[in-house]
């Protein structure tokens, strides 16, 4: 085994051994935090920021990464949304708490069995899913309903899954629907430079990799009234698709063939 490789393991494992131990102690304040505000922020969005803040500090020890954000100021704290990303990486979820934004996950059940992490999940009132259950499924609809009712923007990935390629996924109706019953706007987030920096299926840490995360302008709700769900995830993904760096590279790739 090279000394590169040495390096990446132990960079790589001594990392998520920091993440793990940590992470006990960030649960104990977050749980703290929960008890002193629960009687007056409903909305807990200083639990919301003190997560962020826990996150953000796996981005800041993590020397191989830096995270530009663009855009954040378009983004209201009065004000709610179906916030809607492309998703290329399990690091997705630590850059968009980089935003700094309360709001609640969409995330599969499983997560938030994890020690620590899953736990302060629940504290947060994120929304559980089990795939392909259609009672949870249902629940988890009836959840984000509340929650944007009570004015709590929800995050959602509508791809549904990571993207191996960058490319993006068609689209899943569920953001879509929500957002035209509950007459909410559309926030589109797009999120570069995650896939390789800690690719699918893997823990491995390499390289330095420069992530952006960008706030497009927001879709109000009046725009997408009269539209169809199709029309509505249709155009949402070519606004996303049109940062993604996977699908400018291929429209550069095409138009310089067309020339």
């Amino acid at each position: 085994m090279s000394f590169k490789n040495i390096a990446v393991f132990f960079l790589s494992y001594g990392y998520i051994l920091f993440i793990g131990l940590s992470s006990a102690v960030f649960f104990l304040i977050a749980l703290i935090v929960f008890l002193l505000t629960f009687f007056f922020d409903r909305r807990r969005i200083i639990l919301s920021l003190f997560s962020s803040f826990w996150a953000s500090v796996y981005i800041w020890c993590m020397p191989a990464w830096s995270v530009n954000i663009i855009g954040r100021q378009k983004m209201d704290m009065k004000k709610s949304y179906v916030i809607v990303s492309n998703h290329q990486s399990q690091l997705d979820i630590l850059v968009a708490f980089y935003l700094f934004f309360p709001f609640r996950w969409v995330s599969k059940a499983e997560v938030f069995l994890l020690p620590f992490i899953g736990w302060n999940m629940i504290l947060n009132g994120h929304v559980k899913l089990k795939r392909g259950d259609k009672h949870s499924i249902k629940k988890m609809i009836a959840q984000c309903e509340d929650l944007l009712s009570k004015n709590i923007s929800v995050i959602i990935f509508p791809e549904g899954t990571r993207s191996k390629t960058g490319i993006l996924k068609p689209f899943k109706p569920g953001a879509f629907i929500l957002a035209k019953k509950m007459k909410k706007p559309i926030l589109p987030l797009v999120i570069n430079n995650t896939k390789n920096a800690l690719p699918k299926h893997s823990l491995r840490i390499q390289g330095r990799h420069h992530i952006e995360v960008k706030v497009l302008d927001e879709i109000p709700y009046t725009v997408f009234e009269h539209m169809e769900i199709e029309h509505i995830s249709d155009m949402v993904r070519a606004r996303i698709a049109a940062h993604v760096q996977e699908h400018m590279a291929l429209d550069t790739f095409s138009g310089s063939r067309t020339l």
